[in-house]
């Protein structure tokens, strides 16, 4: 929003974060971010704060961007930091023609039930230029960003998903494929919301006003279908593993079904991150508790596929060292649950390293960015300063995370320093003829030996 143009203040309870962010460090490892952090603190477009009087009263627009986390027990979404981050806001006193827009993945029925409360808390009439307010992610914080002329009338609520990919969301936020406005009918939330996308609109991005509860499913569906295309070539993995196909030659020739496309069918480890296995969960919770849980059964078999992927990875290690992985030496690549980021929640290189250290070999990680929190949350395993490092000694090799740096390894450059020439290729992202040229023993899932 401050690289819009506008002026931002961003609000967040972790004074360090706040502290970090003002002085232009980011938190965590985002291509390109930490740039535009810089840039725009320069300008005096950008700052910082944990005191909610500070943008309470001021601005015209405060986005809510929050997490929401997976509940213990029963896998739907934790809307505490959600909640917390609109009562903050209402006891802060907000003016009377603010636009509250969450940008959260939320259950559906969730926009309408805090509509009602700021209706409730501020005197305003129910659900529904600015000034804008960002929160940075994981506290309960909103923010906002200041644009010419606030419209009159009651505190209205607008919401309008995040639809980014890390290691992209600089580009997918000044440059996203589609805006979509959940608004209330008859509201002024769809007129603010165009003013303060005005530069990203004019440039061709399309808008889908909707109601509260589709702008709500519309992320959740995103993810769910993401998931399901990616477990699906995941579980033709399995069968071609059973018949002795290759799920690459399978996925190309699918591929070029205009109805089905390439993107995401791509067969490997399966996936992880803050969002997919939590939002299908949570997807699947919420609609159980609108009587649709039917409907959504497929996802539970989708989260159980992608799961054995992690499974079958950690048995194609153990049987390309000859059935054994207690006391050998395996070199991991990768341990963020995708390349560009550091982030390794639900990271299915991670549980992969950590299933064989229980299984007794002795696994030594190497990742670009995410080696500090890799170290956090699992301190039993080894870590190497690079690549080459990592695998001095290895008596297997296993590519868990596609780095270019890893696709661009040379085979013949590391043989001098591995005990044994194994490869695992978790993510169908070398070259295994190469490879095996090279004189490596190459697997992967769903590919035959050579």
């Amino acid at each position: 929003m401050a690289e819009l143009g506008y002026e931002v203040v961003g609000l967040d309870t972790d004074a360090d974060k706040v502290r970090r962010l003002g002085a232009g460090e980011v938190p965590f490892f985002e291509p390109g971010l930490e740039e535009l952090l810089r840039k725009n603190l320069e300008a005096g477009r950008l700052s910082f704060t944990c005191d909610p009087a500070e943008v309470a009263g001021w601005a015209d627009v405060h986005f809510i961007c929050v997490g929401t986390p997976q509940r213990a027990g029963d896998g739907a979404a934790d809307m505490t930091y959600v909640d917390a981050a609109v009562e903050t806001l209402i006891r802060a006193g907000l003016r009377p023609d603010a636009l509250v827009v969450g940008k959260s993945t939320v259950p559906a029925g969730s926009a309408e039930r805090l509509a009602r409360r700021l209706a409730a808390g501020t005197g305003g009439t129910g659900p529904g230029g600015a000034r804008t307010g960002e929160a940075a992610p994981g506290g309960t914080g909103t923010g906002r960003a200041r644009t010419a002329q606030p419209a009159p009338g009651g505190v209205e609520l607008a919401w309008n998903p995040e639809f980014l990919r890390e290691g992209f969301a600089v580009d997918d936020t000044l440059r996203p494929d589609r805006l979509v406005f959940g608004v209330r009918p008859g509201g002024r939330g769809e007129a603010v919301l165009r003013a303060v996308y005005a530069p990203v609109i004019e440039a061709g991005t399309p808008v889908i006003v909707t109601d509260y509860a589709t702008a709500e499913l519309v992320k959740v569906a995103a993810n769910a279908f993401l998931a399901t295309k990616i477990s699906f070539i995941n579980a033709m993995s399995e069968v071609c593993d059973a018949a002795g196909g290759d799920v690459t030659s399978l996925a190309r020739a699918l591929s070029h079904d205009a109805r089905i496309g390439g993107r995401f069918l791509r067969p490997g480890i399966g996936f992880g991150g803050g969002c997919l296995p939590k939002d299908i969960r949570a997807f699947h919770a919420r609609a159980a508790e609108l009587g649709a849980g039917p409907a959504l059964s497929f996802l539970a078999e989708v989260d159980r596929i992608n799961l054995r992927a992690r499974e079958r990875t950690v048995t194609l290690i153990t049987r390309a060292l000859g059935g054994r992985a207690e006391g050998r030496r395996i070199t991991v690549l990768g341990a963020a649950f995708k390349p560009n980021s550091d982030d390794i929640r639900d990271s299915p290189a991670l549980e992969i390293s950590a299933e064989l250290h229980r299984a007794g070999a002795r696994v030594v990680v190497y990742d670009p960015a995410a080696m500090a929190n890799a170290r956090r949350r699992f301190p039993e395993l080894e870590y190497a300063p690079s690549a080459h490092e990592a695998a001095t000694g290895a008596d297997a090799l296993a590519v868990l995370t596609e780095w270019t740096e890893f696709r661009d390894l040379d085979p013949n450059a590391l043989t001098p320093r591995v005990t044994g020439r194994v490869v695992v290729d978790g993510r169908h992202a070398l070259d295994g003829p190469a490879w095996r040229q090279a004189g490596w023993a190459y697997y992967a899932l769903g590919r035959p030996p050579a």
